[in-house]
């Protein structure tokens, strides 16, 4: 059985990188999230030379949408989550997945839950 890890390899990590994922083409868009996504390693070469051939995942959670640290960071974690399970299956390309409206007062266990439910229909659209 695999480890559904999310190694440093396959998060995004420099300004230029969400750059130009954001500047990509938009892939999905629901209720709460817009994912965005650009051929792999486009802002810039890795370090050894070789073409960066794994999904990676970027996010953009601002605090004007979702005011509360809780809710930003519950929010990043079930997105970091669904990408775990779903990187593999998914094309190479730098993916970012953007909050792009206010969030529902609601529990944050229902939260959770819709954006679980949200992402995951967005991965799974993507994967095919």
């Amino acid at each position: 059985m695999s480890r559904a890890t999310l190694p440093a390899e396959a998060r995004l990590h420099r300004p230029s990188e969400f750059a130009a994922a954001l500047k990509g083409r938009r892939l999905a868009r629901g209720a709460m999230f817009i994912v965005s996504a650009a051929p792999a390693g486009q802002a810039s070469a890795p370090q050894d030379g070789a073409p960066v051939s794994c999904a990676r995942l970027g996010l953009v959670i601002a605090k004007r949408f979702a005011a509360l640290a809780v809710t930003r960071n519950a929010l990043k974690r079930v997105i970091r989550e669904s990408f775990r399970h779903q990187r593999l299956a998914l094309p190479p390309q730098d993916y970012v997945v953007r909050l792009h409206s206010k969030v529902s007062p609601t529990t944050l266990t229902q939260l959770k839950l819709a954006a679980r439910a949200e992402v995951d229909a967005h991965f799974g659209r993507i994967r095919r």
